[in-house]
Order: C-alpha cells, then sequence, then structure tokens
C-alpha cells in the first residue's frame, strides 16, 4: 500500500486529489495538510511513502516543507512530489536541488498522476525528459559549479552515464545510447547515485549541472 500525504491550502484541490488518489486499491491517503508547517509535523508523525506538496502555501511554504523533510533522519524513506501550476518555476528547481523526487503540474492527466505517484514510490524520479530539459536550462546558468573533486569518486564510465541522466535520459535511452543492457544501465546509475550521496536520480539531474559536467544549451 502507497500512503500519501496531501499538501495543498485549497481545500478543493486536496479533496479531487484525494477522490482520484484513493479509488485505487494500492493507495491510501493518510492526511491532509493545508499548510507547510502542518505538512512538516504530519509527515514526523505519519512517515508516509509520499508527500504531495503544493509549493506556495501559507505559514511555511512547500520549499522549507521539502527541506525540512528531506533532512529529517526518520524521513528518509519519504519521498516528495512537489504540485505546481507551472512546469517552468523556479521554486521547482530549487526544490528538486534540496531532495524532491520530482514534480507534477497541477492539470496533470489523472493517469499520469497515478503513474507517477508509483514510480516514485518505486524509487524512481518523477522527471519528464523534456520538461527536466526546459527547467533546468531556464535555472542552471544561475547555478555556482561545484569543484572538480566532486566528481572524482567516479569512473569515467559513471561520469558519461550522470551525464546522460543529466540530460533527461531514462535508464533504457542510456543502454541504447551506450550498447549496453538496460540492467548495466541500471547499475552505472544506482553506483554513481551512491558515490555521490544523491538521495534520488532528480538530485543526480541537479548535481550533474552543479558540478558542471552537463552545460545549459547543450542537452543532447
Amino acid at each position: 500500500m502507497i500512503r500519501i500525504l496531501l499538501a495543498d491550502d485549497q481545500a478543493l484541490v486536496r479533496a479531487g486529489f484525494r477522490a482520484l488518489l484513493e479509488a485505487e486499491a494500492d493507495i491510501e491517503v493518510v492526511g491532509e495538510a493545508a499548510d507547510g508547517e502542518e505538512a512538516v509535523r504530519m509527515a514526523t508523525a505519519m512517515t508516509p511513502d509520499i508527500v504531495l506538496m503544493d509549493i506556495r502555501m501559507p505559514v511555511c511554504d512547500g520549499l522549507e516543507a521539502t527541506r525540512r523533510i528531506v533532512a529529517d533522519e526518520r524521513l528518509t524513506q519519504t519521498r516528495i512530489i512537489i504540485l505546481t501550476t507551472f512546469d517552468l518555476d523556479e521554486y521547482v528547481f530549487e526544490a528538486l536541488r534540496v531532495g524532491a523526487s520530482g514534480f507534477l503540474v497541477k492539470d496533470t492527466e489523472p493517469i499520469d498522476l497515478l503513474r507517477g505517484v508509483r514510480a516514485v514510490a518505486q524509487g524512481d524520479a518523477l522527471l519528464s525528459p523534456s520538461v527536466t530539459r526546459r527547467l533546468i536550462a531556464q535555472f542552471a546558468s544561475r547555478l555556482k559549479k561545484t569543484s572538480a573533486p566532486v566528481l572524482e569518486v567516479l569512473t569515467d564510465r559513471e561520469r558519461e552515464v550522470m551525464a546522460l541522466v543529466g540530460a533527461g535520459l531514462s535508464n533504457d535511452e542510456i543502454a541504447e545510447r551506450l550498447v549496453v543492457s538496460p540492467t548495466t544501465a541500471k547499475t552505472h546509475v544506482s553506483r554513481a547515485m551512491i558515490k555521490l550521496g544523491a538521495r534520488d536520480r532528480a538530485q543526480m539531474v541537479v548535481f550533474a549541472y552543479e558540478s558542471g559536467l552537463v552545460q545549459p544549451g547543450r542537452l543532447d
């Protein structure tokens, strides 16, 4: 059972998501929060699998709430999906930097929402390649590049794989590009994530840009 906490300041939005999610046999909505402060408090008490987190909320916004949840050692298994009205929202990028596992625009088709929730619950990142490329390109130029030693822990192959992850490629696409099996590609991605201390694939994408391994405007 996938346990979900809804965090949005609009009751009607929460009700819509709840109705959609609870119609599924493998999903349970364990709580609703109307602001970020309440979201953090409820996440700590309930340890949900996923928090569907709105960005723009009163008292404490979704970005700060995401920071607090990701930093809490008791919530290492809780994943956050950011909800936003605009796919090119700077706050979304910041949320990915601090550890959110992906994002959805609020007008996402129901089937895509359910697919995304299940993907994140299984440990994947919820990043549409095309949207990821636009989002990162929009804001990555503002990043302060980290020093090269961050990448020194990676093998040449792992750096290559990390660059492809940063470009938004899936494991299957990486396997095709490198002429290896999908299992091998997944292994390289997993090893790179472990070495970098990346919470998930979404954070690895951000690391690829912060390190300078991938440059905005050179995404293919």
